[in-house]
């Protein structure tokens, strides 16, 4: 393990691609860290140590309570070559959302609200994440969520020479290898919020690729929207998921601004429907009817400061 100065490197906390996760403690201050460590064992792993590289040029330059920051990094060279890495990156001292998946409606807007804040960040600062699913989601104590792993993050309008994504959440930009924006975010976040929403994963441009390489975008599979499969989930949120979901970024939410405000309007439709239900739940008591509530779950995670 290649030695970091001024931090104890401990035990192992996860893995990420060609990579291992440590929990790290600054010597001085005592304050925990993650360390994520790549070997270069041969040409295969080049694209890895490339991947923590971009990482930590990308998200050290993302200052926002929603995104991992990374402080430092450190390399191993011989004969020239980069033969370790490691980057020291701020500790989530939580789960990711695809192992703490919100069975209550207002806990997934706050988490998605906050998502969404970060990328719009992010895409101030003028790159795309590109690889937005639920494990790349922290939610920790007190409210807190973090975006993580900047590995497949790029530049604004940049073109990749080759596909790049997680199958069940990629974009169809992405197959088609057409430049990256806002907008791949957008469709990134909205096949997460269908799988939050649905425990199905939508079916994207990557699950549709023919035998011969070709592209056969979504004719496979019409999906159902979200409040089909749950009758629970309220229509604006299901279309709105919808329409991240599109194939033509043209007809999706243009950035992570307007999809903010149209989660907003949802938190606060579905504040004044609970709200309207409890106030019928108390007249039925005084009825001696029963109170029906809704969906029964944990409070939403504390706002942020």
């Amino acid at each position: 393990m290649l030695e970091v100065p001024g931090y104890a490197i401990g035990s192992p906390v996860g893995t990420g691609a060609g990579s291992k996760i440590y929990l790290a403690t600054h010597v001085v201050t005592k304050k925990c860290f993650a360390v994520k460590h790549v070997e270069r064992k041969s040409a295969d792993d080049d694209r890895f140590v490339e991947q923590v590289e971009l990482e930590f040029e990308i998200s050290h330059q993302l200052k926002h309570p929603s995104l991992r920051y990374t402080h430092s990094i450190h390399r191993a060279k011989k004969f020239l070559q980069v033969k370790e890495v490691a980057i020291v990156m701020d500790y989530v001292d939580g789960l990711p959302l695809d192992e703490a998946r919100p069975n209550r409606l207002d806990t997934f807007l706050v988490i998605c609200l906050r998502v969404s804040a970060g990328l719009h960040a992010m895409h101030d600062a003028g790159y795309v994440h590109s690889d937005i699913k639920p494990n790349n989601i922290m939610v920790a104590k007190g409210g807190v969520v973090k975006i993580i792993d900047f590995g497949q993050s790029c530049p604004l309008g940049h073109k990749k020479e080759r596909i790049q994504g997680t199958p069940d959440y990629i974009a169809p930009e992405q197959v088609r290898r057409m430049p990256l924006d806002a907008r791949t975010d957008v469709f990134n976040l909205g096949a997460s919020m269908y799988w939050l929403l649905t425990s199905e994963n939508y079916p994207t441009a990557m699950r549709n690729v023919t035998a011969r390489g070709g592209i056969d975008l979504m004719s496979a599979e019409s999906p159902l929207a979200p409040h089909e499969l749950n009758d629970r989930i309220p229509l604006p949120l299901s279309k709105l998921v919808m329409e991240c979901c599109r194939d033509n970024p043209n007809e999706r939410p243009r950035d992570m601004k307007e999809l903010s405000k149209r989660l907003e309007a949802i938190k606060r439709f579905w504040q004044k429907s609970r709200s309207r239900d409890r106030q019928r739940g108390q007249a039925s008591r005084q009825l001696g009817g029963q109170e029906n509530t809704g969906v029964d779950a944990p409070a939403p995670p504390e706002e942020e400061s």
